[in-house]
């Protein structure tokens, strides 16, 4: 669109705004009535761990949301001379699901516990056994019934407990709920009903009895609601608080808020069966909409759903780019100590095209990236650790090689569960910081997980243009009208992609680089032991 033409939709309100808080990032992101992107604004920041547990403050939260919101709308002002006091519609996504409790007046009761948390391990364990359905440690229900068992002070006095999208949402609508992709993390939903399964939820209650809660579980969790029903509407207090100069107006519909698994299948038209994608960031995970159930439990795969609450297998892994990016900090640092400075992503691009030199397997050279506690790989803890065979050299190629080979091994293990059980699986779409650089990351894994990798066009636009989209579906849906059809009809209809395939030679590398990897595991936990 031409910008007098942007200028005239964004007037009419011919838009929709995503916002998403990422692990490091809170973006916004605001689309035309195409759906492209005409503005954003970010802000970034970085979790905390106080007392052994990751978490933010929800102080930083606000700073960071009014920060990236300021800045898109003086990109509406800068670029196309629109003051920004309406939008057609509104979304809120988060990092997901989480721990995030209330009492009854709305006062915040305990920190916020986020997903990175490995603290959960035995409580998620029994519950998985008593709903006979797996419970991870990052989910709510895990972190609540640590809590209960604790007898951790807060814990009888919740009257409300959700996630952060879910939170962000309430202050600026005023409803407690939960798109179904989301809620799917805090408590194992029903997909014929679109609703909490009310079987586990009365076995949870008999389970916490004999601790004489005055509250239901069904009672404090937020109403879950698919993609397309009506969120709320933005009030004048969280006008305010989205906007303190007073220039966005009340009355903006909401869809309902989802989190970053969500907005990353609608990012990436990811939401009918046979369809998947890996979302990787500071975290990496694969979503594959399944055509059928799993033949039984895995504790290594999650059992969520899409935004319209269709079955999907989620292979989560903790930990993505974190080790990575700090050594692209100190490469950084060596460039500008040596008087010859580069720009980062300059840097990034020259050290990714470094691993396609490497030799297959990484010459000897091995990598684990673990920042915290990996449940795929029943890691209590993580410890960032290089190793290599005495005799191998240690290039450049192979180390960086051996970087993103890391970042890719956990995720290959939970993927290779779903290969066991013959899910179809006709191609994965890639988006996060991963895939910035165009070829690398995709030629890599496809080859280490054995399907084809692609990355489309508006890949970096990532979860808040998903977010985005998601509000607009809310608005602008014909009646009927799915949230596929949407997607597959109105907005990728000419998408643009660049998609690897598997590489025989590459596989046959990673293969080997897997098996050494399996076989050092031991060395990785007696690390994280010591540093712990």
């Amino acid at each position: 669109m031409e910008p007098t033409a942007i200028a005239e939709a964004l007037r009419r309100g011919q838009s929709a705004l995503g916002i998403e808080l990422g692990s490091t990032r809170i973006k916004a992101v605001l689309i035309g009535p195409d759906h492209a992107p005409v503005a954003s604004g970010a802000f970034d920041w970085q979790n905390q761990q106080i007392d052994g547990i990751w978490t933010y403050p929800l102080e930083e939260v606000w700073t960071g949301i009014q920060a990236a919101y300021r800045q898109l709308a003086d990109e509406v002002r800068t670029q196309y001379g629109v003051e920004l006091a309406t939008v057609g519609a509104m979304g809120v996504s988060a990092m997901m699901h989480g721990y995030l409790p209330f009492d009854r007046e709305g006062s915040q009761i305990a920190e916020f516990r986020t997903w990175r948390n490995t603290v959960t391990e035995a409580e998620a364990a029994e519950l998985t056994e008593l709903f006979g359905f797996n419970i991870p440690q990052r989910w709510s229900v895990a972190h609540l019934y640590r809590a209960v068992r604790l007898r951790e002070e807060h814990a009888p006095k919740i009257g409300f407990l959700t996630t952060l999208a879910g939170y962000v949402h309430w202050q600026l609508t005023g409803e407690k709920v939960l798109g179904t992709g989301e809620a799917a993390g805090m408590f194992p939903l029903d997909s014929a009903t679109m609703d909490y399964d009310r079987a586990m939820l009365q076995k949870f209650d008999s389970l916490t009895a004999p601790y004489s809660l005055p509250w239901k579980l069904e009672d404090i969790l937020p109403t879950a609601l698919t993609a397309g029903d009506d969120g709320g509407t933005l009030t004048p207090a969280g006008a305010k608080l989205l906007d303190p100069t007073g220039q966005l107006q009340p009355g903006i519909p909401f869809c309902p808020p989802e989190g970053d698994a969500g907005t990353g299948m609608t990012a990436t038209n990811s939401v009918s069966p046979r369809t998947g994608n890996v979302s990787a960031g500071t975290s990496i995970f694969a979503m594959v909409v399944l055509e059928r159930p799993l033949s039984r439990v895995y504790p290594e795969i999650d059992m969520v759903t899409t935004p319209t609450g269709a079955p999907v297998a989620m292979v989560h892994c903790n930990t993505c780019t974190s080790d990575l990016d700090a050594w692209v900090k100190m490469f950084s640092e060596l460039l500008s100590a040596a008087g010859a400075p580069m720009d980062k992503s300059a840097l990034y691009a020259l050290l990714y095209r470094q691993a396609l030199l490497g030799e297959p397997d990484c010459g000897g050279v091995l990598n684990f990236n673990c920042f915290s506690g990996e449940p795929v790989l029943n890691l209590e803890s993580g410890c960032p650790m290089l190793l290599r065979k005495p005799l191998a050299p240690l290039t450049l190629g192979n180390f960086m090689r051996a970087q993103l080979f890391a970042a890719m091994a956990p995720l290959r293990i939970g993927m290779d569960l779903l290969a066991q059980e013959k899910v179809a699986l006709d191609k994965l779409y890639g988006h996060g910081g991963l895939f910035k650089v165009p070829h690398v990351a995709p030629k890599l894994m496809a080859s280490a997980l054995q399907v084809p990798v692609a990355v489309m066009e508006t890949a970096g636009e990532g979860g808040p243009w998903g977010m985005a989209l998601l509000a607009m579906y809310r608005k602008m849906r014909s009646p009927g009208e799915t949230l596929e059809d949407y997607l597959s009809e109105k907005v990728f209809a000419s998408a643009q992609e660049d998609c690897e395939r598997p590489d025989p030679e590459t596989a046959a590398g990673f293969a080997q680089y897997l098996e050494q990897y399996k076989a050092a595991l031991p060395a990785q936990k007696a690390a994280s032991q010591i540093f712990a």
